[in-house]
C-alpha cells in the first residue's frame, strides 16, 4: 500500500513519522444511481485518528451530495463521480481543519467537545488547545456523533483511584499501629511500675528502714529508660545555638574569671562572623542560580548583562551574518550562559505572541550559537530566562519554541529531557516546565513508538 506524509506541508520530508495511505476510488453505478466509492476510507481514517464517518460526511458538505459510511461494512459512497485529485484536496483541508494542531502543525490531536457543545483539538505534543471554526457544516455532525473515547482511558482513571484507596488504607493501619504501640508502652509501664512497687515493700518490711522511693526509684528509672529509648525514634533533639544558652553552658564549664574573659572577647565578633558567613552563602547561591539561568541580576550583574545586551545589539544592527555573530560572541568577556542569554534577548526583544515563528525565521543565527550538548543546554537556559523573565505571552508558546528548535536540529531530544528534569526538579520557572511539560511526554512516548516498531 502507498503511503504519503500526511499534510501537504510535510510531502517533501522523508523523514517525517506520520504517513497515511494514498487514496483510492472507483465510480460505480450509471445515471442517477451513479456513486464515487472511497475503497481505503477506513484505513486513512484509522491513520488520521478520526471515525470515517467524519470523513465522509465532509465531503457530501463540501461536495453538496449525499454521503454514507456503512459501519458494519467500511463501504464509504458519495453520490456523482468525482475525481481522485479533487476527493484528495477536501480530505488535505479536512485535515487542516479537524486534525492538525493549529499551534505545532501535528496531527496527533485529539478531538475535545466542552459543555457549551463547541469543539477543540488538544495537541498531544505541545498541549495546545486549537478552537475549531463551529460555522462549518461538520461541527454539527461531530458534535451530534462524538468521537469514542480513548481505549485505556477508563482503566487508568480505576488505578488511580485504587492506588488513592491503596494509599489511604496504608496510613490507616499504620495509625492503627502506632497507636497500639504507645497502648503497650502505656501497659508495660503500668505493671513495672506494680512490681517494683510490691517487690520493694517487701524488701523494706525484711531489711527495715529507708523509704519506699529509694528503693522504687532505681528500677522504674531504669525500666523508662528503655521506654524513653524506643521513643528517641520520633523525637527530633535541637540544640539551643542563642548567645545567652552559649553564655550559661561556657560559665558551667569554666571559672567565673575565665568565663569573663570569654564572654568579653565573643560577643560581638562572633555575631558579626556569623552573619558575615550567612551572607556570604547567600551571594553565592545567588551567584550560582543566576549564573545557572540567567533569571536575574544584581549590583554588577545587572551592568555586565546589560553591556553584554547593548554590545550585541549594537553588533547585529550593522547586519551580521550568523558565522560572524559566532565569532563575535567568542571575544565577549563574561560567563557563556549571561552571553547566550543577552544575545537572545536581543535577537527576540519584545516578542511575546508569535515568538515560535520568530524563532523559526531567525533559526540560522541560533544554530550558529550550538557546538555541542552544553551550548544546547545553554540554549534551553535561555528561553527559559527569556520566557519566564517578563514575557507571560512567550510563556504560553515555550513548547512550540522548543519544538521548532527540535524539528530544526538546532537542541536534541537528550538535551531537552535533562534540562526539563533539572527545572521540574528544581521548581524553578515552574509555569515554563508546566507548559512544556506535555511536549516532552510526547518526546518520549514517540522514542518509545519507534523502539517499539
Amino acid at each position: 500500500m502507498a503511503l504519503q506524509n500526511i499534510g501537504a506541508a510535510n510531502s517533501d520530508d522523508a523523514f517525517y513519522r506520520y504517513k497515511m495511505p494514498k487514496m483510492i476510488t472507483k465510480i460505480e453505478g450509471r445515471g442517477n444511481g451513479i456513486k464515487t466509492n472511497i475503497v481505503n476510507m477506513v484505513d486513512i481514517a484509522k491513520a488520521l485518528a478520526r471515525p470515517a464517518s467524519y470523513t465522509t460526511k465532509y465531503f457530501g458538505c463540501e461536495l453538496g451530495a449525499q454521503s454514507k459510511f456503512d459501519e458494519k461494512t467500511g463501504v464509504s459512497l458519495v453520490n456523482g463521480a468525482h475525481d481522485t485529485a479533487k476527493l484528495a484536496g477536501l480530505l488535505e483541508n479536512f485535515i487542516k481543519k479537524y486534525v492538525q494542531c493549529y499551534g505545532c502543525g501535528n496531527p496527533e490531536t485529539e478531538i475535545i467537545i466542552s459543555k457549551t457543545q463547541m469543539i477543540t483539538l488538544k495537541c498531544a505534543a505541545c498541549g495546545y488547545v486549537s478552537d475549531v471554526d463551529m460555522r462549518d457544516k461538520l461541527t454539527t455532525f461531530i458534535v451530534k456523533n462524538p468521537p469514542e473515547p480513548k481505549k485505556g482511558a477508563k482503566d487508568k482513571k480505576l488505578m488511580r483511584r485504587a492506588e488513592k484507596e491503596r494509599l489511604k488504607e496504608g496510613e490507616a493501619v499504620d495509625e492503627e499501629q502506632k497507636k497500639l504501640k504507645k497502648e503497650t508502652k502505656k501497659k508495660g509501664v503500668t505493671a513495672t511500675k506494680d512490681r517494683v512497687s510490691s517487690k520493694s515493700i517487701a524488701a523494706k518490711k525484711k531489711v527495715g528502714g529507708g523509704s519506699d522511693e529509694d528503693h522504687v526509684a532505681s528500677p522504674v528509672s531504669s525500666h523508662n529508660d528503655d521506654v524513653n529509648a524506643d521513643d528517641d525514634d520520633d523525637v527530633q533533639w535541637l540544640t539551643d545555638t542563642s548567645m545567652a544558652a552559649a553564655q550559661q553552658r561556657i560559665q558551667e564549664q569554666l571559672n567565673s574569671v575565665t568565663a569573663e574573659m570569654v564572654m568579653l572577647t565573643t560577643d560581638e565578633p562572633v555575631q558579626e562572623k556569623k552573619t558575615e558567613k550567612v551572607n556570604k552563602g547567600h551571594v553565592n547561591d545567588n551567584l550560582k542560580h543566576e549564573e545557572k539561568t540567567g533569571s536575574c541580576h544584581n549590583g554588577d550583574q545587572i551592568n555586565n548583562y546589560d553591556t553584554l545586551f547593548k554590545e550585541i545589539k549594537s553588533h547585529m544592527s550593522t547586519g551580521s551574518t550568523p558565522s560572524q555573530i559566532q565569532s563575535f560572541l567568542g571575544s565577549l568577556t563574561g560567563s557563556q550562559q549571561e552571553i547566550i542569554n543577552a544575545f537572545f534577548e536581543v535577537l527576540f526583544e519584545g516578542a511575546g505572541k508569535g515568538i515560535s515563528k520568530d524563532v523559526g525565521k531567525k533559526k540560522n543565527y541560533i544554530a550558529a550559537t550550538v557546538q555541542g550538548e552544553e551550548s544546547q543546554m545553554l540554549i534551553l537556559h535561555a528561553v527559559e530566562a527569556f520566557c519566564g523573565k517578563c514575557n507571560p505571552d512567550a510563556v504560553k508558546e515555550v513548547a512550540l519554541v522548543v519544538k521548532v528548535l527540535y524539528d530544526n536540529d538546532i537542541v536534541e531530544e537528550e538535551a531537552i529531557v535533562k534540562w526539563y528534569k533539572e527545572g521540574a526538579a528544581g521548581g524553578k520557572s515552574s509555569q515554563v516546565f508546566k507548559n512544556v511539560k506535555p511536549f516532552v511526554e510526547w518526546l518520549q512516548s514517540a522514542e518509545s513508538e519507534t523502539e517499539d516498531e
